[in-house]
């Protein structure tokens, strides 16, 4: 990409795309094409025709999804597979329509089979079961990523596929119903220790081991490959090759919020996939490794909380 490409970034307002607008920003591009979800529908197939037919984008970074954890999953399956269906179907296609020159697929570490060996390859995709609370999701995934691959194989097209492990940092979803595990607990140790709580409990057993990794990092990781990693129809983890268990990352959130009460576990709710690492071999090979460790992303991650203010 030239930094004065025409770049259309979907899902920019996100917790991912807008960390990739940062990346791209960052980087010296300038020629960044955005629209919100009022301004484009992207499940609307009519909609995403006529804009790609007049802004003509060079290259795609498809960000936009429907994302939630595990309660969100287990609630909304419907909503979780028609909508990102239908995003990945009319952005895909129309990419191709206008010959976009390159379009990058982000998918989800969830793709994988619940009792996949540890870590995760790229090629352990569809060799089991899915987790089932996510498993909606995570099927709506799949298909993004095989019609990618589908449409390299017939059309010579460049799209790739990159499989990000749990995100998060700036922009992410504080709300208690749909937030993944991270932003949850930022959410719930702050307002504990501003109530003066002398508990807080927790979903599960507290053992599950999560792999974390900050959204700036990913971001530069698709930046990095959508200017090195060309015409393959292989995926690409994205993660640090490190996780933790749930109690211990509680832990570290008490403690960097300063939260000091007793944590205590509802072993009557999911835990979910009991472990789930990425094997990042090849991303690094691919010359990349991510830069921000655990400890400094909540930290960036609790005070932008705190700056923003986004939970109303």
């Amino acid at each position: 990409m030239e930094t004065t490409s025409k770049i259309y970034v979907a899902g920019h307002r996100g917790l991912v795309g807008s960390a990739i607008v940062r990346a791209l920003t960052t980087q010296g591009f300038t020629n960044l094409i955005t629209r919100t979800s009022k301004e484009l529908d992207l499940t609307n197939q009519v909609a995403v025709s006529e804009f790609f037919s007049t802004e003509k984008p060079e290259y795609v970074l498809l960000a936009a999804a429907k994302v939630g954890g595990i309660m969100a999953n287990k609630t909304y399956p419907a909503e979780f597979i028609y909508q990102n269906l239908q995003i990945q179907n009319n952005v895909i296609e129309n990419a191709h329509k206008n010959d976009v020159k390159k379009l990058l697929f982000l998918g989800s570490s969830c793709i994988y089979p619940k009792m996949a060996p540890q870590p995760i390859k790229e090629e352990y995709l569809l060799t089991g079961e899915l987790e089932p609370s996510n498993e909606a999701y995570a099927i709506a995934k799949i298909a993004g990523i095989k019609m990618c691959q589908s449409y390299n194989t017939q059309y010579g097209t460049n799209y790739i596929s990159v499989m990000p492990t749990n995100l998060y940092g700036e922009n992410d979803n504080f709300d208690l119903e749909t937030s993944h595990v991270l932003p949850a607990l930022i959410r719930r140790f702050d307002e504990a220790k501003t109530n003066n709580l002398p508990s807080v409990t927790l979903w599960g057993s507290g053992t599950p081991m999560r792999e974390f990794l900050y959204v700036d990092d990913l971001a530069d990781a698709c930046v990095h490959l959508m200017q090195t990693y060309d015409h393959s129809n292989e995926i690409v983890n994205i993660g640090t090759g490190e996780d933790v268990t749930i109690k211990e990352l509680a832990e570290t959130i008490a403690a960097t919020i300063g939260y000091t009460g007793t944590l205590e576990w509802d072993t009557t709710k999911p835990d979910g996939t009991p472990r789930k690492l990425l094997d990042v071999s090849k991303l690094h090979s691919l010359g990349f490794k991510h830069k921000i460790s655990l400890e400094d992303g909540i930290k960036k991650t609790y005070r932008w909380y705190k700056e923003n203010n986004p939970v109303k």
